[in-house]
């Protein structure tokens, strides 16, 4: 272990650890892929919406990919819901 905490929270600047009270660097993939899985659904969305105003039809295997996707979009909410609500 160093003899410099400070240096293991990948900062270098005593007076601002001293200020703050302590330094957290937080792992944001999880969120990062929930956008992107928001982002991706959004676009699909858009996607089936323009073709069911062109064609006035909507199809089965559009809903169902939608339904995929918004499965996908909430399972990955709740996974960083539960590991949110273990943090102290």
């Amino acid at each position: 272990m160093s003899k410099f905490p400070f240096m293991l929270s990948g900062t270098h600047n005593i007076r601002k650890m001293a200020i703050d009270g302590y330094v957290v660097r937080l792992d944001l993939s999880d969120i990062s892929e929930l956008v992107s899985l928001l982002r991706r659904s959004s676009n699909n969305l858009n996607q089936y919406a323009k073709r069911a105003h062109e064609t006035g039809r909507i199809y089965e295997a559009d809903i169902e990919d939608i339904q995929s996707s918004l499965k996908s979009v909430w399972e990955k909410a709740d996974q960083i819901m539960t590991r949110l609500s273990t943090i102290d």
